[in-house]
């Protein structure tokens, strides 16, 4: 009798287990919104395949790198060449029924062939040829086309300024080829700056759900199931650090890339930087908030307008500037022909500017192309050495010589550096050259020996603007600390 009673308790007890178990796992489904969110989302993302041909040597000549065989050759063995297709993949997603997708611009720029392959409702794929319609370098973006047999599904965009830290995102991709892999996370961080030779971006959304090669312009989501962000980047080094850009970014630009295949900037024509308790100081500003301007470009709107060497914004359209990356921020949304109000700091006067705004040039860097090479001459050029605690050890002013020797314009006035201590701090660190030319010291333009004394004064620190390669640069040189 006892045994009978136990195994029917251990039935029972068994039951209720099997049955708990199947209850949580429907709780847990049903309260866990990734899955739907992947469900409904899945559909939407794509990926892009893409091919680039190139042509590499295929000599037939055993010895070509050797000096013997060119001496009777010469170079003809380089017409031995053939086509060979490199290719990638990365990854985007539907934004128009018709077929426009969103991707990264690292993804399709200068691709000779673009593969797009769509998930259909019933689990297939179909693949289509898609095309170009603009790219925008500067935010890494750009939309693709392709013909579709009917209306596809599309993903909405959401809104990036709403995110916030902590917040949970589901990311989709093609990473290494493994398509519509899903990962989650939370954003880990906002206004995120990169700085690599391919990348430039002071926006970016940081987030530990996992991105790989491949995943480059799919999509990060919030829990609504709405694009907060495009997959962009990645540290190869690092675990648990991804970078996307704010859909917000892609919102600003995506009629202009579609419209006229680039995006439509405002140019003022000016170089701007950071401000220290140096320059604050040299320039008669209170606190270090606000840009300063490095170089105003010849014909363009700012110099047209009587913006100088040396102004400080703290205003643009009324807002405040903090610092020179929120300067450049305000000025990419302004579009051409607006009017920009400036309000700048001039020698200590507070100063209002209203220009009217040109057009970004396509290859605009903020820096115009200059020839100006810095070939050191032999000649002994004799000079001040106001400079020479700071590791400057002699300038010279400008004359007709120097102007031949070192490329200056005729209309350039300063004092070149001709001679530098190279034990010096300046020197080391590379920020003071010979064959710069200093255009103002501590605020103060300086055309002789004797405006660069007055200028340095009994200083420990002094604040130089200086013209290098057709670019002006502000930098801070202190004496060396006595022990």
């Amino acid at each position: 009798m006892t045994r009978k009673i136990f195994l029917a308790f251990t039935l029972a007890l068994s039951l209720i287990l099997a049955c708990s178990v199947s209850s949580f796992a429907a709780f847990s489904n049903q309260n866990n919104p990734i899955i739907g969110i992947v469900k409904e989302s899945s559909i939407a993302v794509v990926n892009i395949d893409v091919e680039k041909v190139t042509r590499r040597s295929v000599s037939p000549f055993p010895f070509d790198d050797d000096p013997f065989f060119r001496h009777f050759f010469g170079d003809s063995f380089k017409d031995f060449t053939r086509s060979v297709p490199m290719k990638g993949r990365g990854s985007g997603f539907i934004v128009t029924k018709d077929g426009q997708i969103l991707t990264n611009n690292h993804v399709v720029d200068g691709v000779d062939k673009i593969t797009v392959s769509v998930l259909l409702k019933d689990g297939s794929k179909k693949t289509y040829p898609a095309k170009v319609l603009g790219n925008d370098p500067t935010y890494d973006l750009a939309v693709i086309k392709i013909e579709p047999d009917e209306d596809l599904p599309v993903l909405e965009l959401g809104d990036s300024d709403a995110v916030e830290v902590g917040e949970w995102v589901v990311a989709i991709g093609n990473p290494y080829g493994f398509e519509h892999s899903v990962t989650a996370g939370v954003i880990s961080a906002k206004n995120r700056s990169i700085r690599t030779q391919e990348v430039n971006f002071d926006d970016f959304l940081q987030t530990d759900a996992a991105i790989n090669p491949g995943n480059s312009g799919g999509p990060l989501l919030n829990m609504d199931g709405k694009v907060v962000g495009i997959n962009t980047a990645i540290i190869p080094y690092a675990q648990g650090l991804g970078f996307a850009i704010p859909v917000n970014k892609a919102k600003e630009i995506m009629n202009d890339l579609v419209s006229f295949g680039r995006v439509k900037r405002g140019w003022l024509g000016v170089s701007i930087r950071d401000i220290n308790k140096q320059i604050a100081k040299a320039y008669g500003v209170e606190g270090t908030e606000g840009a300063m301007i490095n170089d105003v470009f010849k014909g363009d709107p700012a110099e047209k307008a009587g913006i100088k060497r040396g102004d400080v914004v703290i205003e643009l359209n009324g807002e405040k500037i903090k610092d020179a990356n929120s300067f450049v921020q305000k000025v990419r949304t302004l579009a051409p022909n607006s009017t920009a109000k400036l309000v700048i700091i001039r020698k200590g006067k507070k100063m209002t500017f209203n220009i009217k705004l040109g057009e970004r040039p396509n290859s605009a860097d903020g820096r115009p192309e200059s020839s100006r090479k810095n070939d050191k001459s032999e000649n002994d050029l004799s000079g001040s050495d106001a400079l020479k605690d700071f590791g400057i050890s002699e300038v010279a002013s400008v004359n007709d010589s120097l102007r031949r020797q070192y490329k200056i314009s005729s209309s350039t006035e300063g004092l070149i550096v001709t001679k530098i201590d190279r034990n010096s701090q300046a020197s080391s660190d590379g920020e003071v050259r010979e064959g710069d030319l200093i255009l103002e010291v501590n605020a103060q333009e300086v055309k002789s020996p004797s405006d660069l004394k007055k200028a340095v004064g009994n200083e420990d620190s002094v604040v130089l603007m200086i013209e290098r390669e057709g670019s002006t640069y502000t930098i801070v040189i202190s004496r060396p600390e006595k022990e």
